[in-house]
């Protein structure tokens, strides 16, 4: 397939953003990072409680959830924060970043307690739910060394690598992580998050403006897995460095 589509500074149809993780942003959170993918910024806080939900109440697992919101100046026209917070893509959002962490844990090595994962979003170009799943699982991992390092847990209960990318067909084209203009003029639209394995914990693909052909799905699920990877590198390299 032919790529002609120019992109913004250059970048290649199948290049990520410029990603960066700085490790813990806020002093006073359990763990926590920002993660920049580009002009998309999302503060990542985990948070500890020493009880579970009353439905998971003498099953002896833990629990991980997530919160996601966005600034009212975090676009290009404010938002009010009632609208953000009521809004059914907030909710959307906030069951993806659970369903994707949850993923990376051993909830019975986790212990009697939930980790609650806030992601907030100072600033918004497109992929801010892939920013914050691959965000949130550092913050989750840095709280896990926290709660190791104080005795609260014995054994490790992190078991999957799990980030998250953005992908599209943009003017005909396959491309990776797409910033908002492209986003918003994608012929095709997904998410993708999975482990470091290529272990597929959610696909979402919706048709916008085009079908897809099921011949071409297995090469468009190969280039978000292909992000993913990059994602896993730069996570590991955030965690290593904290």
């Amino acid at each position: 397939m032919e790529h002609q589509y120019e992109r913004l500074l250059g970048r290649s149809w199948d290049a990520l953003r410029e990603v960066r993780i700085t490790p813990h942003y806020i002093a006073s959170a359990a763990g926590s990072c920002l993660i920049e993918f580009g002009q998309t910024r999302v503060i990542c806080t985990a948070s500890v409680e020493e009880k579970v939900p009353a439905f998971l109440e003498n099953a002896g697992l833990g629990w991980v959830t997530a919160e996601y919101s966005m600034l009212p100046a975090s676009a290009s026209s404010r938002m009010s924060r009632e609208k953000i917070a009521n809004s059914g893509r907030t909710f959307e959002i906030q069951r993806l970043i659970g369903r994707s962490l949850r993923a990376s844990v051993d909830r019975k090595k986790l212990g009697l307690r939930q980790v609650l994962i806030d992601c907030d979003v100072i600033q918004a170009d497109g992929g801010t739910r892939t920013a914050s799943v691959t965000g949130g699982y550092v913050a989750l991992c840095l709280a896990v060394r926290k709660l190791m390092a104080s005795g609260d847990i014995r054994e490790n209960p992190m078991i999957h690598e799990v980030a998250a990318v953005s992908l599209g067909k943009v003017r005909g084209e396959y491309m990776l992580d797409l910033n908002f203009v492209e986003d918003s003029s994608a012929d095709i639209d997904a998410n993708l998050v999975a482990t470091s394995n290529g272990e597929i914990i959610e696909w979402q693909a919706t048709a916008e403006r085009a079908l897809m052909p099921s011949s071409e799905m297995s090469a468009f699920l190969e280039l978000g897995l292909k992000g993913i990877g990059a994602l896993v590198a730069i996570q590991r390299q955030a965690l290593a460095d904290a």
